[in-house]
């Protein structure tokens, strides 16, 4: 009887390490760029991290970043529950990103 458990227990413990491995072995590959970003916020926004906020490339045409700009807005926009802080970084990366720029001497 103790045998015929231990190997029952063995069969059904290689099926299941079986079945676990061809779910390794099928699931999706996520690529490195699709990771999240590790860091936090520069000093100076870059085109780089503006496009990283956003989800464009640092040369998209204008329709894309308008586009994921409301996009990422609809989900962090503050009368949603979304922060002021992070609103500010997307419109920020929009800005940087269509190169509106405010001028260094003005207040706003």
């Amino acid at each position: 009887v103790i045998v015929t458990a231990t190997i029952g227990s063995a069969a059904m413990g290689a099926r299941y390490l079986l079945r676990a491995w061809q779910a390794y072995k099928t699931r999706p590959i996520v690529p490195i760029a699709r990771r999240f970003y590790p860091g936090g916020f520069e000093p100076a926004m870059t085109r780089r991290e503006a496009a990283l906020i956003l989800g464009v490339r640092d040369q998209a045409v204008v329709e894309k970043i308008r586009e994921a700009h409301r996009r990422v807005m609809v989900a962090n926009h503050p009368d949603a529950g979304g922060s002021h802080y992070l609103a500010s970084k997307i419109n920020e990366a929009k800005d940087v990103l269509l190169k509106k720029t405010r001028a260094a001497d003005s207040a706003f």
